[in-house]
């Protein structure tokens, strides 16, 4: 069942298991590999989600992203020199306003993805929102704040976390995540709307073909899709 946000003020203290922190090590040098693998191709990472702030489960996904648009001919060549499988590639796009995105999934728990056009300031600070950390901070096994699914600010703590309510504390959760006021309440009205109707689907989403690269379908879709043709003349691409 998916986590639903927690609407109440609430706080508490989660003391992690030695099973735990295994698992957390574990997907840490998951993506460590992956990320060093990009990195020696001069593509800057970040890690974001529950591995960046240590509340993970054996469900959690090893999200891994490029903040800046790279040439999809260097990732992908960096992971096949890696024997890195690539098992699937999609372009998606959440909103016609946001940024479209790569999206390069591993396997079912794994993925990396990139922005295919300029991002604004908003989508950027979703990835500091949910926790996202370096890959010299894995290194030294760093871990940092972000807000879960569930809408709780998860700090992390010697034992473990601690975990507060994010409604109704906006502006503190902004400040300690050094994120703007306005990202954090997007974030909330999109996953208390998520709450009630259910999950939305994303405005873009297309398997790319064998043979085709992820700029080759951007300019496809943008052929056909006003909105996308539209985002593209934008960002003067």
């Amino acid at each position: 069942m998916a986590a639903k946000p927690e609407k109440q003020a609430s706080y508490n203290e989660v003391t992690y298991t030695e099973t735990q922190w295994r698992l957390l090590r574990k997907y840490r040098e998951k993506a460590m590999q992956i990320m060093t693998t990009l990195e020696k191709f001069h593509l800057q990472t970040i890690a974001h989600g529950s591995i960046a702030r240590g509340d993970v489960n054996p469900k959690s996904d090893i999200d891994i992203f490029i903040p800046e648009p790279p040439s999809s001919f260097m990732v992908e060549t960096a992971l096949e020199k890696a024997t890195i499988p690539i098992n699937t590639r999609l372009i998606v796009q959440a909103t016609p306003t946001y940024a479209m995105k790569a999206h390069i999934e591993i396997d079912e728990q794994t993925s990396i993805t990139f922005p295919l056009m300029h991002m604004r300031k908003i989508e950027h600070e979703f990835y500091r929102f949910g926790g996202e950390i370096t890959l010299n901070q894995l290194k030294e096994s760093v871990r940092v704040a972000g807000v879960d699914k569930r809408l709780m600010l998860i700090e992390p703590a010697e034992k473990g976390h601690v975990e507060s309510s994010v409604v109704g504390r906006e502006e503190h959760v902004a400040r300690i995540l050094g994120v703007s006021v306005e990202t954090v309440f997007d974030r909330v009205r999109a996953l208390l709307r998520r709450d009630e109707v259910g999950r939305t689907g994303v405005f873009v989403k297309k398997e790319l073909a064998v043979n085709e690269t992820f700029e080759m379908a951007l300019r496809k879709l943008a052929e056909v899709n006003p909105a996308v043709r539209r985002r593209l003349r934008k960002d003067g691409l």
